[in-house]
This record gives structure tokens, sequence and C-alpha cells, in this order.
């Protein structure tokens, strides 16, 4: 996980630009996004459940997990898994993108994606009976989610580690190109194209017709997801590889320069900063927004709560390697991966730990929650389903 270490520095946004689209957001009435449901009990069918990437669900958990199955994929897994009608669906760096049936862990079929190049942290999303996923050759694909038949690719001209987003008819992804792409979802042709200053790592979170994403270009930016116009462009001050939540018309996401932000959508304020008193590390993991907590990991080895009004420290948890996973949330309870190997049950309210799981290999992967189960994949290409 690169992002700072290559990046491509390029000239920012002349200021003629960022004024006019921020003129262009107060007429598009931005403001109203509203609150964001939970994904639904019985499927997550995309990197962090919906395309608000809110991280919550509504499924019943059991408060003590066993492990139901495992299985070997080949290879690590960064992707995060998408559940839907009973079957997982993730990518390896096999290059191959692996459908599991969600109950037993038997596999239904698998698609070479690219013979050269692996999936790395693009996830899959389904919508439609079709699967979409990137891969690090920069190729978007359109897989049949029932039989994993190909049924469209559309390349880009840098790596895709950005998540696909399915919304208004549109497949929503980044590239390393330094683009975000909205294609028509049924025939991959592209409708628009929208340039960034740098990587677009971001997936992004679409809110009201609004896809939102901070970049590697240090501007939160927002898309109109029908004609992909650019409605808005603020400063965030930093890299931002992490994804955005988005709820109740604010953004909150981690940068590169140590802080996690809450921004209101409605104003173009930075509501607030957050950052550790003592611990000054960035953070590579997206938030999640519930209850009235901002939670995420961090590289500093800790899962932060955060008061999503004020942006003062609830509570922090240590765990023994950094924190990339981003959070899931059930029922009062916080799912997280670390880089220490282990699956962690942390209690919302207090942070303390219920559970863990020590898998003996980093999860970088996000975990995914579906039908009473939990699904996360590993580094050293197991994936794992708790129930």
């Amino acid at each position: 996980m690169r992002v700072l270490s290559d990046t491509r520095r390029r000239a920012p946004a002349a200021p003629s630009r960022v004024a006019a689209t921020l003129a262009v957001l107060v007429l598009a009435g931005a403001a109203g996004a509203a609150a964001q449901p939970a994904a639904p009990a019985d499927a997550w069918t995309q990197f962090r459940g919906t395309p608000a990437l809110t991280g919550a669900s509504e499924a019943a958990v059991p408060a003590e997990l066993e492990l139901l199955w495992t299985f070997e994929a080949g290879e690590s897994i960064d992707s995060s898994a998408a559940v839907v009608d009973g079957t997982v669906y993730v990518g390896t760096y096999t290059g191959e993108l692996i459908a599991v049936d969600l109950e037993s862990g038997a596999p239904k079929w698998r698609y070479r994606a690219s013979e050269r190049m692996g999936i790395g942290e693009s996830s899959p999303a389904v919508s439609g009976g079709r699967v979409y996923v990137g891969d690090l050759a920069g190729v978007l694909h359109a897989v049949d989610a029932e039989t994993g038949a190909a049924v469209w690719t559309f390349a880009t001209q840098g790596e895709i580690k950005s998540s696909p987003v399915v919304s208004g008819g549109r497949v929503l992804v980044g590239s390393y190109d330094g683009y975000l792409y909205g294609l028509d979802a049924a025939t991959g042709e592209l409708a628009w194209q929208v340039e960034t200053q740098n990587y677009v790592h971001a997936t992004p979170a679409v809110s009201d017709g609004i896809a939102y994403f901070g970049g590697c270009d240090e501007t939160f930016h927002g898309v109109r997801v029908s004609d992909g116009e650019e409605v808005v462009s603020l400063p965030a001050g930093a890299y931002t590889a992490a994804s955005s939540a988005i709820k109740d018309g604010r953004a909150y996401f981690g940068t590169f320069d140590n802080e996690v932000l809450g921004l209101d959508l409605t104003t173009q304020e930075i509501l607030w900063r957050y950052e550790h008193p003592r611990r000054h590390f960035p953070f590579y993991s997206s938030a999640l927004n519930v209850d009235g907590r901002v939670v995420i990991g961090g590289r500093d080895r800790m899962v932060h709560a955060i008061d999503e009004r004020t942006g003062e420290a609830l509570w922090t948890f240590m765990t023994r390697a950094r924190v990339d996973s981003s959070p899931a949330a059930s029922d009062g309870r916080i799912y997280i991966g670390s880089g220490d190997g282990r699956l962690y049950v942390l209690d919302l309210e207090t942070g303390d730990k219920l559970w863990e799981f020590d898998t003996g290999a980093p999860l970088s992967a996000s975990p995914a929650i579906a039908d009473g189960k939990v699904v996360i994949g590993s580094q050293d290409g197991v994936l794992y389903c708790f129930g």
C-alpha cells in the first residue's frame, strides 16, 4: 500500500475553477442529503455495504461468533467481500474474482480478471445480476453474477484500487490515471469522466445523486452521477486514500495528515478535525457513522471512536498492528480487522473488546455482514466466515 511513496504531483486546480464549482454546489443543493439507511439484513452489496458507504448493517449477528468455514483462495485477499443472494464475491491477488456459497463455503465459479496483474483492494459491487470489480491492470470488469461469464470490460490508464459503486444506472470507479469514471452499467460505455489532479484511490460515496470522494490531490470532490458535473471542490489539506461515510448531510473521512475530518455538505465547511493528542499516524481505514459515533481504524494501531457533533474522542482501542481495515457495525457492535491478524468485535458505546479471532495473517480487507454472518479475507489468501 504505497499511496504516498510514488504519488504524482500535479499543479493544483486553478482558483477560478474552484470558485465555479463551489457556486454550482450552492445551486445544486447538495445540502439536502438525508440520513442514509444501513445495509439490509440479507445483503452487503459492495464495499462498506451501501452506496453511501455507511458501513452499518441491519443484520442480527450472534453475540458469540463461531468459525463456520474457510476457503483457500490461493493468494492474498485485500478485496472486501460482497454478499448477495447467498453468494460471497471477492477478488484475489491471483487476478481472480471468486464466488463462494455463503452457507457452505463451497466454490461456485472463478472468473479470471487478469493474467498478469491481480485484483487488489478493489472490492466487488453487485447490482442487477452483475458483479463489477477493478484490477491492478486498470480494467473494470462486469461479470454475470450467476455464471461468472464476462459481460463487458472497460480499460483505464492506471491501476484500479477504488471499488466500483452502482447508482442511477451508472457504475462509478476511480483510477490511478487521475480520473473518476461514470460508465453505463448495462453496456460499459463511457458516459463521462472527471479529471482530478492525482490518483483517485478512494471509493466514491453516493448521496442524493452526488458522488463524494477525497483524492490524492488533497481535494474533496463531489460529482453529479447523472452527467459527471463536478459540483464540489474543497481543499482537504492532505492526501486522502480513505473513503468517506455520508450521513445526514455530512461527510467523515481520514487523511494522511493524521486527521479525521467532519465536513458539512450544506455549508461547505469543515466542522472539526480530530487528531490523537500523542499518536500521529495516517488514517487509511474508511470511517463509519452510527449512533452519533464516527469509528475508524488508524495506522497508530488503534481504533478510534469520535463524537460526530464535536469531533472529540469518545474512546480508543489498541491492537497490535496498524488498522487499515474499515469497520462494520451491527446491533451496537463494531467488527474490524487488524494487521495483527485478528478480527475484533468491540462494544460501540465503550470500545471494550467483546471477542477476537486470530487468523495468523494480516487483515487489511474489511468485514462484510449479511444473513447473520461476518465474512473477511486475509493476506495469506484465506476467506473466513463467522456466524
